[in-house]
């Protein structure tokens, strides 16, 4: 792993965030914070990398797959925010499903799954995936037992037939302490542009800690293949989660530098040929800054 790292050019950031191991099994990190010059600095120089690792999986017309799973408000959707944010989206999308239909509901489970996946030189990120059954579904009673245990069976012949197919599957587990996934709920609670990420989902999964937790170490006790490991990233500081996941990610899909030399840009033609329509005639917005 750290022979990639070196050949693609990136290292991994400074600010590294200790191990501790809470009561429930999760990873919990020290508070070993980063500073924002030097997480600001360290994201611009990895988002470089990450347009370069597209361009190579475009160019080589590579299908890769990347499951983001964890607690709730463990960071998921933070990581794939700064992973897409300068991405082209035809090239790397993000798959985030709701609820499923009822015709979904009788088809093969991982059918609606299966229709997202990328084709040749696509990146696809799923906020959430066909972990689902092994976590909320299970834990919350809205599958049955014989569909949970045949989720366990059937999951790790499934990701072993899309890795087969060519398919890289790349899966994250983020990892939250009790204590600061309660500290940004209450967070949540309070500002107004983040209420909408607690759903009354999260709110009745705090009284099955436990569960979850037992539900988590049996899914990776069946589905930590060899074909598609589970890589588990400490979450409880949320830049360093940030910066390691991306760092991890980069070294996972061995690219080179396609980077094209800058185009030149032709004169613009000259505006005698143009004459531009009244500007009564169009309807602009009030101008308040």
């Amino acid at each position: 792993m750290k022979n990639k790292q070196k050949k693609n050019g990136h290292q991994g950031s400074t600010a590294v965030c200790n191990l501790v191991v809470n009561g429930t099994g999760d990873v919990k990190a020290k508070k070993h914070r980063i500073d924002e010059k030097t997480y600001e600095k360290e994201l611009a120089r990895l988002q470089v990398e990450l347009v370069k690792m597209q361009e190579w999986v475009k160019h080589e017309g590579l299908r890769v797959t990347v499951v983001f799973e964890g607690r709730d408000a463990a960071g998921k959707g933070g990581v794939i925010k700064r992973i897409t944010e300068s991405l082209n989206p035809r090239i790397c999308r993000v798959v985030a499903l709701g609820t499923p239909t009822e015709r979904e509901k009788r088809s093969w489970y991982f059918q609606r799954y299966v229709a997202h996946l990328p084709s040749a030189g696509e990146i696809v990120l799923m906020d959430r995936s066909w972990y689902n059954r092994a976590g909320v579904e299970h834990v919350m009673g809205f599958c049955t037992d014989a569909e949970y245990h045949e989720f366990l069976r059937s999951c790790p012949e499934f990701e072993r037939m899309l890795v087969r197919s060519g398919i890289q599957v790349i899966k994250y587990w983020f990892s939250v302490s009790d204590e600061e996934q309660e500290r940004r709920f209450q967070k949540r609670m309070k500002d107004p542009t983040r209420s909408w990420k607690l759903s009354p989902m999260d709110v009745e999964s705090r009284s099955c800690w436990i569960e979850y937790s037992r539900a988590k170490d049996t899914m990776f006790a069946h589905t930590d293949i060899k074909q598609a490991p589970w890589y588990v990233v400490k979450a409880d500081v949320k830049k360093c989660a940030r910066l390691n996941c991306i760092t991890h990610l980069l070294s996972m899909i061995p690219y080179k530098d396609l980077t094209p030399t800058p185009p030149k840009l032709p004169p613009r033609p000259t505006e005698g040929a143009y004459v531009r329509p009244p500007l009564e005639d169009q309807t602009f917005i009030s101008e308040i800054w």
